[in-house]
């Protein structure tokens, strides 16, 4: 199967590999092939790994390893904008409801298997790393309420101490000089991912074998009890640790 190809492209035209991509989407919805299955073969035909369009930058794999899948979709949906169903695209794109239950098996058929495994990647290193934080936030607001004090006032920090050890703050300005970014007040939402992917992978240096697989457990049962575990076709739960 096609992986990503992680070299970006020089200008804003579709690399041949992609324009067909998308002409497969089309020729496909259009002979009647159900537009979810078909979109999942489109994304398993693509390359690109980093493109921009219409000034707007789309980075498909996070840290040449962590595939954002349904940031593809977007991009492919609207380059089809019109041949599909306008209420299951937006339960796709902003809900994460796809309009089709496939099994983990058949979805890693049909976007291929070196995509399935850096969609892993980003399940795990971005999902799953950003749930751990919402997770351990429910456990400090509860515990504050049980001291009856109810302010957010450092709660933030609180949190990322007990997972990393180092506030917010300084793990971004750690990210950020490693990378060569700029420390700015504000940051984007592809850098967001890039810093969640940055804090999965110093989590996993850190932290010792057995506190890596509570926190992970942590997420997924956060995951679970919130009622997202079956959604995006995620994998089935496990201690599945990706090699990175």
């Amino acid at each position: 199967m096609t992986e990503l190809d992680n070299r970006l492209p020089s200008s804003q035209l579709t690399p041949v590999g992609d324009t067909e991509a998308i002409r497969y989407l089309e020729q496909a919805v259009t002979s009647s092939k159900h537009w979810y299955i078909a979109l999942l073969e489109a994304i398993g035909l693509w390359t690109t790994a980093e493109e921009t369009r219409n000034r707007r930058t789309y980075r498909y794999l996070i840290d040449g390893e962590a595939f954002d899948w349904l940031l593809l979709a977007e991009r492919l949906c609207w380059a089809v904008d019109g041949l599909l169903p306008h209420d299951e695209k937006i339960a796709l794109l902003f809900y994460g409801q796809p309009p089709l239950s496939l099994s983990k098996g058949k979805f890693k058929e049909l976007i291929g298997s070196g995509k399935y495994h850096q969609y892993l990647n980003y399940f795990y290193g971005i999902t799953v790393e950003a749930t751990l934080i919402l997770a351990v936030q429910d456990e400090v607001r509860k515990e504050r309420r049980i001291w009856g004090y109810n302010g957010e006032h450092d709660t933030v920090n609180e949190v990322y101490h007990r997972i990393y050890g180092a506030t917010k703050a300084i793990l971004l300005k750690r990210f950020r000089h490693e990378q060569n970014y700029p420390q700015l007040k504000s940051i984007s939402l592809t850098e967001l991912k890039e810093f969640t992917y940055w804090l999965f992978k110093y989590r996993l240096k850190q932290c010792d074998k057995a506190k890596v697989a509570s926190d992970t457990k942590k997420a997924l049962d956060w995951l679970n009890n919130n009622g997202l575990s079956k959604r995006l076709d995620q994998p089935d739960f496990n201690l599945e640790f990706i090699d990175i």
